[in-house]
């Protein structure tokens, strides 16, 4: 038995052989109990290359997707994990794992929502408690950059390596994922008003699937994935990774410091920042671009025609706090259920034509902020876009009298003697 244990063939042929079980239907829990008698901890890569042979060996990757949740099933807890692993600050894997952390806080928020829901009578009105089930919902939409990172920039590093199982299957995850969300968030936005009886129907039904389903991907990753990841790709792979992140944008997280080693490999590349921007009035360096962008007296966030954000400001007074996670995900999902209809509505406006500009304006702790949203277009009239500008206008709506531009010299002069 022994032999058996120590021999990384023959425990690959039975992890094999373990999967064709549950693929006859054999019960997971059966299986995870032979394997803790037989094998005690399962290294991940023996997991990874069981499901690259079987692929080998023409068993249908639609199969191999059917039985992932059952295998994973069968191997939570008993995969062996390097806990002295470390990847520094800035990494993709670092970034992806502080996504998950708050991913799962999204879900422990929705699971304590649903106990709530629970614990009333089914007569009794949730919709308020549907609306914040709703709105955390919303924010669970930006796996969506999660996924995409792994999809068009790690999987790809997998397959040159001639990895193509856990791609294959974890995308096949990633698009069931994604009808789950699609299918919640129909439910959640077809009612305005639902007892609590109802509710609880569309959350067994719709809803825990959805965050079920999610959870185990973190699992997948992080057992599995990951690890193996780190074995195979050179520092190199992870930071073309990483140079290419902020294109597709962070979920849920922004990440607060650098990864040194990509920047220290940037150190002799031309920079960006040498490069002009070419205007038909005239044109800028990308720093000079940047620091005028910071400089103007309101914030500035664009949103372009698939009505995604692309792109904010950051004066050093921001008005409305912004991160990075915030980019590519729709704009829609940025503001609460509540205000969304009216969101939608001025984005159709603009996309049909019908309005080119909505301007509003609060009071918000004490301060007159303007807000205002422009249609941007081509020359040919296509929309491009929106433009947000924010700014607080509490000092000008106070001026009196004149500031003009010889008063600057005099003040500047009589401040030097």
């Amino acid at each position: 038995m022994s032999e058996l244990i120590n021999n990384a063939r023959k425990r690959k042929d039975l992890l094999k052989h373990m999967i064709l079980q549950l693929h006859k239907g054999e019960a997971p829990d059966a299986v995870k109990k032979q394997l803790i008698r037989l094998m005690g901890q399962v290294p991940y890569s023996d997991v990874v290359m069981a499901e690259q042979e079987l692929i080998a060996e023409g068993m249908p990757q639609i199969e191999i997707l059917k039985l992932c949740d059952l295998h994973s099933a069968a191997l939570k807890g008993i995969i062996e994990k390097d806990e002295t692993r470390h990847v520094p600050p800035g990494h993709p894997v670092h970034t992806f794992e502080h996504e998950n952390r708050a991913i799962e806080w999204e879900i422990a928020s929705l699971r304590k929502l649903f106990d709530e829901l629970d614990e009333l009578a089914d007569e009794e009105d949730a919709t308020d408690l549907f609306l914040s089930i709703r709105k955390h919902f919303n924010a669970l939409l930006d796996v969506e950059k999660h996924y995409q990172r792994k999809e068009n920039l790690l999987f790809p590093f997998l397959e040159k390596n001639e990895i193509t199982g856990p791609s294959t299957v974890m995308w096949g995850k990633h698009n069931e994922i994604r009808e789950f969300l699609k299918a919640s968030i129909e439910a959640l936005e077809a009612v305005q008003s639902i007892t609590a009886g109802e509710a609880g129907t569309v959350v067994k039904l719709v809803l825990i699937p959805a965050v079920d389903a999610i959870e185990e991907m973190i699992f997948k990753e992080e057992q599995i994935l990951f690890p193996m990841s780190l074995d195979v790709l050179a520092e190199n792979d992870w930071i073309e990774i990483y140079r290419q992140s902020l294109e597709i944008g962070f979920c849920l997280y922004d990440p607060k410091e650098a990864w040194l080693a990509a920047e220290k490999a940037d150190t002799g590349r031309k920079s960006v920042e040498d490069k002009r921007v070419f205007l038909p009035s005239g044109s800028f360096t990308v720093e000079e671009l940047n620091a005028i962008l910071n400089t103007i007296p309101f914030d500035l966030t664009f949103v372009d025609k698939t009505d995604t954000v692309r792109y904010f400001s950051q004066g050093a007074e921001r008005i409305f706090e912004r991160n990075r996670a915030i980019l590519g995900r729709k704009v829609q999902h940025c503001h609460p259920p509540s205000s969304v209809h009216i969101v939608q509505r001025i984005l159709d406006d603009f996309h049909s034509g019908r309005e080119n500009r909505a301007a509003f304006w609060i009071n918000l702790k004490g301060r007159f902020i303007h807000i205002e949203y422009f249609a941007l277009r081509g020359e040919d009239g296509r929309y491009l876009g929106t433009l947000e500008t924010s700014q607080d206008l509490t000092g000008k709506r106070e001026l009196k009298g004149e500031q003009r531009l010889l008063n600057y010299v005099k003040e500047n002069n009589d401040g030097k003697k």
